[in-house]
C-alpha cells in the first residue's frame, strides 16, 4: 500500500491529500452517540471537535436541540 492508498480519517486529511473535501463523507461509528450538552457550551464544542477529528458526522439527530431544563446566571447589561 503506498501513501496514496491510505484511507483518510477526517475532512482535514482529505483536504491535505486531495486539495478538496468534495468526496469526503463522514461516517458514523459505534462511538457516534448523541449529546445532551447545550449549544455553545465548552462540552458541546469539544464533542463537535472530536467528531470532526474522528471523521464522524458533526450533528447527531438526537443531540440536544434546545435549552429547556437548563438554568444559568443572568448578567445585567452594562
Amino acid at each position: 500500500m503506498n501513501s496514496n492508498d491510505k484511507k483518510v480519517n477526517n475532512v482535514f486529511e482529505a483536504i491535505l491529500k486531495f486539495g478538496h473535501d468534495e468526496d469526503f463523507f463522514p461516517e458514523p461509528t459505534p462511538d457516534f452517540e448523541p449529546t445532551d450538552a447545550p449549544a455553545g457550551s465548552d462540552e458541546k464544542i469539544e464533542i463537535l471537535r472530536r467528531r470532526v477529528e474522528l471523521g464522524m458526522p458533526l450533528w447527531h439527530n438526537s443531540d440536544r436541540a434546545d435549552y429547556s431544563g437548563l438554568t444559568g446566571a443572568v448578567r445585567p447589561r452594562e
